[in-house]
């Protein structure tokens, strides 16, 4: 019990607790608090966009990635989204959700309004080149995850197809710039861990902001809202994701117990980016491969966003049935799509799944005068959907490794 009070679980709950008070009494007042947890965010992912360069430079170094191995990388990306949209989808159209606030819709979009959003249409073409940066510079100043990955593989493989047709004062070289990158590596681990005790800070923040300007009536309509979210991301977990640890042959009692902490912290800071150096110190507790953690991790982070996937689904037909829009078979093919494009790309920053649904509303012609609301509660389903986006990591790196199955019991 003393070692729980002393926890991280234990100051959130606590942050959490004592924001909601302060928020209630000071109400608006102190709305500017907020603005706190997302400067301690800022620095958390600041640290973690350059760990996760240095990660994958020095691994592609030091390791051999071959094309099976990307390609059953995609294949078990691809299973993971379509299971994710399916449950969100799904539980969105079995439990009719967005009915709970159709009255309250209604009052924040007069139906005269809604005629602006039809035709929207966005271009993919445009969308898909500012994924590849004009500079190698660009991606570090503006925190571009995926254009910093791109460049990474670039340098990674460039310097491998040096390292081979180095000589001996090349090849020295090389391997000196690898143990350095291996000490930068360490460097912002070491770095990101100090800057968990920050979070707490950063929970009671955004406590006080979100309960002192909306209070707790909107929660009341948000409930249902709420509950089928988590739902969803519960059913993923348990089905899916534990699926795969039992065709792996990884106990689950085992897995779990070694995962907790750093779930919770996954929880508290609300980005699985943020979460990278103790999920990979996971999986090597795991005994899963280096190869297989660095591609499934790092490379593939950007892919295992199955939080994300199955958030959107879900809310996107929240809203159309907030709304009364009838949405026909083309006009849900498209959702999801474009909620699949939308993660391609989202760094595992906070609410980036939320900034993602606004654009997927525009997209298919759904109002958005809904998602002021809908944030009020976003705070809770953005955290489920870090701690599922985190385990996808973790269960992608498991599924790419041929060996870890039989060295992963305790």
């Amino acid at each position: 019990m003393s070692s729980f009070f002393k926890s991280l679980s234990f100051q959130i709950i606590v942050a959490m607790v004592l924001g909601a008070i302060v928020g209630s009494y000071f109400g608006k007042e102190l709305g500017a608090i907020g603005e706190l947890g997302k400067i301690v965010i800022t620095l958390i992912k600041a640290a973690a966009t350059p760990l996760l360069f240095f990660v994958i430079l020095s691994s592609i170094l030091t390791s051999e990635i071959s094309g099976k191995l990307g390609t059953k990388l995609i294949l078990i990306n691809v299973l993971n989204s379509a299971c994710a949209l399916t449950i969100g989808i799904g539980l969105s159209k079995i439990f009719n959700a967005g009915e709970s606030l159709s009255k309250i819709h209604s009052t924040l979009t007069p139906p005269d309004q809604l005629v602006k959003y039809a035709g929207q249409k966005i271009n993919f073409i445009e969308n898909f080149k500012g994924y590849f940066p004009e500079s190698f510079v660009k991606p570090f100043v503006d925190n571009t995850v995926i254009s910093l990955i791109f460049i990474a593989l670039i340098l990674g493989f460039a310097l491998k197809k040096v390292k081979k047709m180095a000589n001996q004062h090349e090849y020295e070289l090389i391997e000196r710039l690898t143990h350095f990158l291996t000490l930068m590596t360490k460097m912002f681990e070491v770095a990101l861990t100090w800057l968990v005790h920050l979070v707490p800070i950063a929970v009671f923040a955004v406590a006080v902001k979100t309960v002192g300007e909306y209070g707790f009536e909107p929660l009341k309509g948000l409930s249902y809202y709420l509950g089928v979210g988590l739902l969803g991301l519960f059913l993923h977990v348990f089905f899916v994701y534990q699926g795969w640890l039992l065709f792996k042959k990884v106990p689950l009692r085992y897995f779990w117990k070694t995962v907790k902490r750093t779930l919770i912290y996954a929880w508290g800071v609300n980005s699985s980016l943020a979460t990278l150096p103790l999920t990979l110190k996971n999986l090597d507790e795991l005994k899963v491969s280096k190869k297989a953690s660095t591609l499934g991790a790092c490379v593939g982070t950007n892919l295992n966003n199955d939080g994300i996937l199955l958030y959107e689904g879900m809310a996107v037909f929240f809203v159309a049935q907030a709304a009364g829009i009838q949405m026909d078979l083309t006009t849900q093919l498209t959702a999801a799509f474009i909620c699949i494009l939308g993660t391609i790309g989202i760094a595992g920053i906070p609410e980036a799944g939320f900034i993602t649904l606004s654009l997927v509303l525009t997209t298919v012609g759904l109002p958005t005068e809904i998602l002021p609301m809908l944030l009020t509660v976003d705070w809770v389903l953005g955290r489920g959907r870090s701690v599922v986006n985190v385990l996808g990591d973790m269960i992608v790196s498991i599924a790419l490794d041929d060996k870890n199955g039989d060295s992963s019991k305790s």
